[in-house]
């Protein structure tokens, strides 16, 4: 202590002046103070003693302290102890010193402070030596002496009573007085004085009476009112601790090995810890067993459960067994001898049934986790007590409607629990005591209905208070805190609901036996919960209770025991016992066995249907933790979702998606946490689980997604959904009307129908950028193809379940889908589409009812009317959707109508309705024959038929209306559908890139829309659309899109190029066909304007050769495609080629050739792929099949379009090379070259055939004379005098060479169009090389065939070498003079070689007709168009020599066909007119010459006027000579696109080149003409027919080709 804190030094030293009264003065003030007593108390110690310190340094002498101290020992009444105390400090420190001086400084204050402070308080507090000293004690050492002995005498001494002293009598008083009747007015204090009394007249040990008192108390029991006052009133003559010992000792009695404590004794203790008369703590001591022992055996329950759970998880063989269990039998031997009863437990339950709740728990804390309520009689004394707590809430809000229930009596106790009015009060109490019940309230069912029953009412007054709290959303602001406080309320009390339910409801219903009762009762209360929560709940239940509690881990071990016997016998026949036992086990322990169901049914598929079918005696709630169960499996880290292979997807997940769909079809499951699941994997990017959506919605809604659709079944999903439902899918799925309401309520509850949609439409693209990484291309094709697959079924399922409200207010417009949430545009549009249908039919039957107008225009105006407010805004939507450069091409409103359109608008499957309703009748006809049926049954059937029957005929009738009023409203439209700003190519590239690309591999509906929808636009006349184009740009260059498609979406793309080929092959079958669905419509003009004109001149339209011609190009093409595919050796490649091959197998291959050199290919596929790729070499095997049995329906080249059959094997040989094996240089001469012969080799087959043949040849060389492209006279020029002197030999060799030209020209036909222009010399350089290269490489195998053909074929060709000759020279002849006009210096004499170059130009028809069109690079089109300028510009009078000559093409086709059908002439017979023929034929010829000179000079004069009319009679003159020489030099006609524009500049060249041939030609036409000149005869005739028709026919097209000449003069 620091001296000077208090005193300062100047008080010292100016003691007696100011020193003294300032210290006093500080005594006066510290003792006033009596706000803080312990500071005062501290600080008037430290004054006293710095004032004492002073005087032992000296400082001060001591009768000056005394002095001081005798006025302040006034100021308090202790300041005497105080000063005691100082004194004490001050003796200790001054005999510690050396310095004697100080210790007698100390001994002089004490004494002369004697008379301040008692003897008393002094002896007690200072040394022995000191009091000594002082002169208060005589000897110290006595001193020391006496009060040793005083303390041994209090502290250490017994006092014994002397038994003898007492006497019985007394202790037989006491029980009497304690024993009588209590019932009168006798209180423990009357009592209380009597025994008082006892003791001290029989002088009896207190202890002993207190003993008595107990024991008769343990024996009267109800008397609690009278001994507990009693005892506490004695317990104030006794030692506090006495009554804890006595009871201590009672209860050590008890405590030998067999010994039994009485309850009695528990519940008097129990009763005096509630009223605390003893301290639990003491008494707590005396009781056995010890903690550390509890602790021991609730260790050794644990590895004991373990262990009985590895026996039953063993598989133990027999021998064992029965080991086994005699060492079981003597382990329960060994334990019969009973350990001493565990007191703290008895304690415990006495406790409990007292009501003493607080001294119960503190007990419970000292031992291991539902250690205390393992014990039954503890479970049920806790469960009473909190059956007495729960009581009137229960009654007011627990108790089920009509229910009476037995009310529980209140514990007369009012130191018991307060009872539970409300919810609150749950918490503070019950819950607590639940907690520490645990699993152990299974022991009482009917208190567990209680609390759950409470649960329910609880989660309902949560429900009304949000729903009151969103009502009065206006309340006044002072209600807000409340609202807060009640808000935090209502979640505390939730979450402990939670914490009940999680530790103490579901561990109890695991251990109650099977009560299914319990178990809905809890589905009562758990179904107000959030999914989530109850998800979590279940997990907690399934992972980590089983663990918490050894009876719960061999409950959980019985349960997979019991799981595995009843899984191991469960088969189709026993579904019902086995599903009872299942049922039976599941209603407490659902988890566990469903997750070894479901472990089994990943490993055994076949279990699936039987496992589904046992699952019908399940509660509700199990149900519910069925669907947990699913999800936890399906999220299982630890499971691989592929094969080890990397390329499909594991087959346990495939089982659960097909379990999950067959389950939640056939049970009231809720759906929405599967369906979240799903949704969150997708926004973590991964789409395997998909599979369980899509099994879903497939079972649930009966909605299949299936690429291996038949014909049938693809026509009656175009129709409504009547017969959707009965011809669209494999399996009739009925009722799926419950189970499909089911999930389309889910997804509208949980809003996941939108985004379930946007999540699968954006992963499309994820699977191959982000998922897509590391995985097999072929795995990546199949998770992009499940994610579409799904993403059309669900879409589909929405479509069809959707209300329209619900349906227009849950999806956004279509620029949103796109631009916001990054929607594929296909994948918005088909979500939208339903949208945009449903909106139509509303707002029409809006109208409808607004307006009561019956006809039939009336109701298309108001169809049309509705269109255009619905649609409207989607065009303008789309606007945003692409560069605005697009809409140059098509409008937006075209763009929207396609992909807003379905079949449903464009076609009624007419016969798809007739065969269900055939279907029908044969049913109700079969029903009728069935005896065996009951008639109420017979009668059921036969009006269920009837009324589909009915239904399906409406529903017909519906689409039939609707189809009508749509194609209405397409005819209104059409005219701004394209727009024309740029060319047709570009229209076409456009209308295929963002329309039909896109939508025909979306579904397989969608590609048969498509094809249909090209076919409509064709149909509906659109202006500026090229069918032609449009064909040909789909068929010609199919490598890039079948190798990048998915599997799936190549058998679309199959799909829609059936469809497509099938539409083709119609109008390539019949010439009316033809006539009718193409002959006038805009889409196969050959003149491509960039204007929109349209016109239907005949002679720019295609003709039906030509178009045939056509047809065969496209068929080449796409086996050109084909085999460059298989021989890629690319898995993707291969795969899908032949899935499209196998798609369009009914129309592809038609032609002999070509199917020959596919099954070649296909063939080398099978043997390549045997050992390597097993999927492809099925998918290949399959095709090879396939396509074998078309053989017989396939035709040779000469019947498909005019071909000689010999050319068949030389195509296959050609294309069997590999796509342009000929190479493309050489194309043009060698096509040229092969039409040249075509004409030779036609005449021969016709001679064969008819004599009317001949005329055909000559028509058809002479139609094409005109149609040319820009080089195909150069090249054909030399090949065809080539050709003649070839000709000249033996019919083998000529054979020979036709074969080999033949082959090239299907190739040639894109390099015709694709370099035809570039490379006319090259091509006559290269001619002989490639045919060389192509004879090489013909195989064998063929050769020898042909030379079988050949041989036969000889006489006959020798025959008809005249006609050959005679029809080359007729048609060299129009050629020559058809150039006149343009080329007034040729004479006479040059004509027969002017013939020749004639030829050749007519047969590079053959490759103008296939010009490239499937060119989509823009380029090509600005070349057309600088094409074109040139063209009108150079040569104003070739355009009309073009335009003749197409119509002059079209007439002679005509006329071939007319032709066919004439009878067969005598041999000699058509010799003599043959000849006669020849002899016309150069007569008239001679004097054309003449005719054509005046003709070129009054053309030269008609060039200078405006009109530009060609004279008619030239006209005629010329016609008459097409018609009647030339032979079907068009036999492989390119796509009409280029050829009309570029066929004026070959003329051109064709004049410069041909000068220097003429004298070759002519001597080869001089020797041709004597060698045929028996053969003119017969054609001359014909010419005659021919002329007389063409005159008729020439008449009608003049006003129009005038028009078109004036036209093109001024563009």
């Amino acid at each position: 202590m620091a001296v000077a804190g208090a005193l300062p030094a100047e008080w010292i030293k100016n003691w007696e002046k100011s020193g003294k009264s300032e210290f006093l003065q500080l005594c006066r003030t510290l003792s006033e103070n009596k706000s803080h007593e312990n500071v005062t108390f501290r600080d008037i110690q430290q004054a006293l003693y710095e004032l004492a310190n002073h005087v032992v340094k000296g400082n001060l002498k001591h009768d000056q302290a005394s002095n001081v101290l005798s006025d302040v020992i006034e100021f308090r009444d202790d300041m005497s102890s105080i000063l005691a105390d100082v004194f004490c400090v001050l003796d200790i420190e001054t005999s510690c010193l050396e310095e004697k001086s100080k210790r007698d400084h100390f001994t002089q204050l004490v004494l002369a402070c004697l008379y301040l402070v008692s003897d008393t308080v002094l002896k007690e507090r200072l040394d022995p030596e000191t009091l000594e000293s002082l002169g208060l004690i005589k000897q110290s050492q006595q001193f020391n002496q006496k009060s040793v002995k005083i303390k041994t005498k209090l502290f250490y001494k017994q006092q014994k009573f002397n038994l003898l002293r007492e006497e019985n009598e007394g202790y037989a008083k006491l029980i009497a007085e304690l024993g009588q009747d209590l019932s009168g007015n006798i209180t423990s204090d009357l009592i209380l004085e009597n025994i008082k009394s006892l003791i001290g007249c029989f002088n009896l040990d207190p202890n002993r009476v207190l003993d008595i008192i107990l024991e008769v108390y343990e024996c009267r029991p109800e008397y609690d009112d009278f001994f507990v006052p009693l005892i506490e009133s004695y317990m104030y003559m006794c030692e506090p601790q006495t009554l804890c010992h006595i009871l201590g000792f009672k209860f050590k009695f008890y405590q030998e090995p067999n010994g039994e404590t009485p309850s009695s004794l528990y519940r008097v203790a129990a009763v005096l810890l509630q009223h605390n008369l003893i301290d639990l703590e003491d008494l707590y001591v005396h009781l056995l067993p010890v903690d550390n022992a509890i602790l021991e055996e609730h260790k050794r329950e644990i590895v004991e459960a373990k262990q009985i759970v590895r026996k039953l998880t063993m598989v133990v063989l027999s021998s064992e067994k029965t080991e086994e269990k005699e060492k079981e039998k003597d382990k329960e031997e060994e334990k019969t001898e009973k350990p001493p009863d565990n007191q703290k437990l008895g304690l415990l339950e006495a406790l409990l049934k007292v009501g003493d709740w607080q001294h119960a728990q503190s007990i419970m804390d000292q031992m291991p986790p539902f250690y205390a309520t393992s014990h039954k009689p503890i479970a049920i004394a806790l469960c009473q007590l909190v059956h007495v707590t729960i009581e009137p809430l229960y009654r007011r809000v627990g108790v089920p409607k009509g229910a009476k229930g037995s009310p529980i009596s209140n514990l007369q106790n009012k130191r018991a629990p307060k009872q539970a009015e409300s919810f609150e009060d749950l918490r503070k109490e019950v819950f607590n005591m639940l907690c520490y019940l645990g699993p152990h309230l299974s022991h009482d069912p009917i208190l567990f209905a209680k609390v759950v029953r409470l649960g329910k009412a609880f989660m309902k007054e949560v429900g009304t208070s949000k729903k009151l709290n969103s009502e009065d959303r206006m309340v006044k602001f002072q209600s807000d805190g409340n609202k807060q406080e009640e808000k935090e309320k209502m979640e505390i009390l939730f979450s402990c609901l939670l914490n009940i339910t999680d530790q103490v409801l579901l561990p109890s219903l695991t251990l109650m036996d099977c009560n299914a009762c319990m178990s809905e009762e809890l589905w009562g209360m758990f179904k107000t919960f959030p999914y989530q929560y109850r998800y979590r709940l279940y997990g907690q239940w399934k992972n980590e209770t089983y663990n918490s509690h050894p009876l719960l881990v061999k409950v959980k071990a019985q349960t997979i025991d019991r799981a595995k016997y009843i899984m191991k016998r469960l088969t189709k026949e026993n579904v019902k016992p086995s599903g009872r036992q299942i049922g039976k086990l599941s209603h407490s322990n659902p988890t566990i066995l469903f997750d070894y169901i479901l472990s089994q049914i990943q490993k055994y598929d076949n279990l699936i249907t039987p496992v589904v079918d046992s699952l019908k005696y399940l509660t509700s709630l199990n149900y519910d933790v069925l669907a947990y169960c699913i999800i936890e499996a399906l999220a299982n880290p630890e499971k691989e979702r592929m094969k080890h292979d990397d390329t499909t997807i594991s087959s346990w997940l495939q089982s659960l998606a097909s379990f999950c769909g067959a389950v939640f079809r056939k049970y009231p499951i809720e759906l929405a946490g599967l369906l979240q699941y799903v949704a969150n994997q997708l926004k973590a990017g991964k789409s395997f689980d998909l599979l369980i959506l899509k099994e879903v919605v497939q079972k649930m809604a009966g909605i299949e997604i299936t690429e291996e659709m038949t014909m049938e079944q693809l026509e009656a999903m175009t129709g409504g959904e009547q017969l959707k439902a009965e011809g669209g899918y494999f399996g009739q799925i009925r009722n799926t009307k419950k189970s499909s309401q089911r999930l389309k309520d889910a997804l509208l509850d949980h809003d996941l129908a939108l985004p379930l949609c946007l999540l699968m439409a954006q992963q499309r693209n994820g699977v191959i950028f982000q998922e897509g990484g590391e995985k097999h291309l072929k795995l990546v094709g199949k998770l992009y193809d499940q994610c579409h697959d799904t993403l059309v079924q669900f879409g589909g399922f929405l479509a069809s379940n959707l209300s329209t409200e619900d349906y227009i207010k849950r999806v956004p417009s279509i620029d949103v889908l796109c631009n916001e949430f990054h929607t594929p545009h296909d994948a918005a549009f088909f979500l939208s589409r339903p949208m945009y249908a449903h909106h139509i039919s509303s707002k029409y039957d809006e109208l409808k009812k607004a307006e009561k107008g019956n006809k039939q225009q009336h109701k298309v105006h108001k169809y049309i009317t509705s269109c255009e407010l619905v649609m409207a805004p989607v065009h303008d939507a789309v606007i945003s959707l692409h560069l605005p450069k697009v809409w140059d091409d098509i409008s937006p409103q075209f763009y929207a109508t396609f992909w807003s359109l379905t079949m449903y608008d464009l076609a009624v499957p007419h016969n798809s309705y007739d065969r269900e309703v055939n279907k029908l009748k044969v049913q109700m006809k079969a029903i009728d024959d069935n005896q065996e049926m009951p008639p109420n049954k017979k009668k059921k059937e036969k009006e269920r038929c009837t009324a589909l029957q009915d239904k399906l005929l409406e529903e017909e009738k519906k689409q039939l209306e609707h189809v009508q009023r749509v194609l209405q409203r397409l005819k209104l439209e059409k005219d701004n559908w394209l727009l024309a700003k740029s060319t047709k190519n570009e229209t076409i590239t456009k209308f295929l890139q963002l329309c039909i690309f896109p939508r025909c591999i979306f579904s397989a509906i969608d590609a048969v829309y498509c094809a249909h929808f090209v076919e409509l636009v064709h149909q509906q006349k659109t202006p500026n659309f090229s069918t032609l184009l449009c064909y040909d740009r789909v068929f010609s260059d199919i490598i890039y899109t079948v190798a990048s498609c998915t599997e799936n979406e190549a058998s679309r793309y199959g799909r829609f190029l059936c469809c497509m080929l099938e539409t083709v092959t119609r109008w390539h079958s019949d010439r009316n066909i033809y006539e009718k669905e193409c002959g006038n419509y805009p889409g196969f003009l050959t003149i491509l304007r960039a204007t929109g004109f349209d016109g239907g001149n005949k002679a720019d339209q295609l003709d039906y050769e030509n178009f045939r011609h056509v047809v065969h190009k496209w068929h080449y093409k796409l086996t050109k495609a084909s085999v460059h595919c298989l021989e890629t050796g690319e898995y993707t490649h291969i795969r899908n080629i032949l899935i499209v091959l196998t798609k369009i197998l009914p129309w592809y291959p038609k032609v002999l050739n070509l199917g020959q050199a596919l099954e070649r290919r296909v063939h080398k596929i099978c043997q390549e792929e045997k050992e390597k790729r097993p999927d492809l070499y099925a998918l290949a095997m399959g095709y090879s099949g396939q396509l074998k049995s078309r053989k017989p329906y396939m035709v040779p080249e000469n019947e498909f379009h005019h071909k000689d059959p010999p050319a068949r094997n030389a195509v296959a040989a050609t294309v069997q090379n590999g796509p342009g094996g000929a190479g493309l240089p050489a194309s043009l001469t060698i096509n040229a070259a092969k039409l040249e012969e075509s004409t030779a080799e036609e005449t021969d087959k016709l001679k064969e055939k008819t004599q009317g043949a001949v005329k055909v040849i000559n028509k058809a060389a002479n139609a094409t004379p005109k149609v040319t492209t820009s080089n195909g006279n150069s090249a054909s020029n030399s090949k065809i005098i080539k050709e003649k002197d070839e000709k000249e030999k033996s019919g083998k060799e000529k054979d020979k060479e036709k074969k080999e030209k033949t082959p090239a020209a299907i190739p040639e036909a894109k390099a015709l169009g694709k370099d035809g222009k570039d490379k006319p010399k090259e091509e006559r350089a290269n001619k002989d090389d490639k045919t060389r290269e192509i004879k090489e490489k013909t195989p064998k195998s063929d050769k020898e065939k042909e030379k079988a053909k050949k041989e036969e074929k000889t006489p006959k060709e020798e025959k008809s070498k005249t006609v050959v000759t005679n029809a080359e020279s007729k048609f060299a002849a129009e050629k020559e003079r058809e150039k006149e006009p343009s080329r007034e210096k040729d004479v006479a004499k040059d004509m027969k070689s002017k013939e020749n170059i004639k030829g050749g130009e007519k047969l590079s028809v053959a490759g103008s007709l296939k010009s490239p069109v499937p060119r989509s690079e823009t380029s090509e089109s600005e070349r057309e168009q600088k094409r074109r300028k040139v063209d009108t510009h150079s040569s104003p009078s070739h355009s009309s020599t073009v335009k003749d000559s197409l119509s002059e093409l079209k007439d002679s086709s005509a006329k071939h066909y007319i032709n066919h059908t004439v009878p067969a002439l005598s041999k000699s017979k058509e010799r003599e007119v043959e000849k006669k023929d020849l002899d016309k034929s150069r007569e008239r010829s001679r004097e054309r010459e003449k005719k054509d000179e005046k003709d070129r000079k009054e053309r030269k004069r008609d060039h200078s006027n405006s009109d530009r009319e060609v004279p008619q009679d030239s006209t005629k003159r010329r016609k008459e000579e097409n018609g009647t020489t030339g032979s079907s030099k068009h036999s492989k006609s390119e796509s009409p696109s280029d050829s009309p524009h570029s066929n004026e500049k070959e003329k051109e060249k064709n004049k410069s080149k041909s000068s220097g041939k003429e004298k070759g030609d002519s001597i080869k036409t001089e020797k041709m003409e004597k060698s045929s000149s028996g053969s003119k005869k017969e054609s001359r005739h014909d010419k005659e027919k021919t002329e007389k028709k063409e005159k008729r026919d020439s008449a009608g097209g003049k006003e129009e080709k005038k028009h078109h000449k004036s036209s093109d003069k001024h563009r």
